[in-house]
């Protein structure tokens, strides 16, 4: 009995907070796939709204990084996680994706009741209440927030990344498969954290 007034406690806590989750790096061909997860309570939402906190893709880098620091003092909780190219390669993208948000989601200090995540496809190992957003980074500002965090610290270590995979251009592509990221592949050949199944498809390995 106690345990139900605990659960039923925790429900009604949980709706006055959104738990948005976004990855970024999917379709990157070098390094690997980042996800956030960031709670917000409704004001800190409306506060960081007025920020200009929105999808990171419409966001400038500058912009991006100017929020970061506002969205994690104002969220409740957030969390970071990751999956390398060699997991990415070995598991397939969809499955290092769903790591790299269990990851994330097991730095938060408490288990949210619900998740907010953006797009189409379920969280399979997520065995909680999930709600799947299309273009939710546009719709929910806890995804927002998480696309931003998720974003700049991607972004942050492709820069770092760069000092030692120098000839690449990672400080200006991030990872991506741009026609001049492909071009000098072609010409130097791959890193290890080059993702070799990607790079299958396109015939340059």
């Amino acid at each position: 009995m106690q345990e139900k007034k605990e659960e039923d406690l925790q429900q009604i806590l949980n709706k006055d907070y959104e738990v948005g989750i976004d990855e970024v790096g999917k379709g990157a061909v070098f390094g690997p796939v980042f996800s956030a997860v960031v709670v917000l309570t409704e004001k800190n939402k409306f506060t960081l709204k007025k920020f200009g906190v929105m999808d990171s893709k419409k966001l400038t880098a500058k912009k991006r990084k100017l929020l970061l620091p506002k969205i994690v003092s104002l969220s409740s909780d957030y969390g970071i996680g990751q999956s390398s190219a060699r997991e990415i390669d070995k598991l397939g993208i969809r499955f290092a994706t769903e790591l790299s948000m269990i990851r994330a989601l097991k730095k938060l200090k408490e288990r949210p009741s619900e998740l907010i995540i953006d797009g189409p496809l379920l969280l399979r190992p997520w065995k909680g209440i999930q709600k799947n957003i299309i273009m939710g980074d546009s719709k929910f500002t806890a995804i927002a927030s998480a696309s931003v965090l998720a974003k700049v610290s991607r972004d942050n270590l492709m820069e770092r990344l760069e000092r030692k995979y120098s000839g690449y251009l990672i400080f200006k592509n991030k990872g991506y498969g741009t026609k001049e990221h492909l071009s000098i592949i072609k010409e130097n050949g791959i890193t290890k954290l080059h993702r070799k199944s990607f790079l299958k498809k396109s015939n340059l390995i």
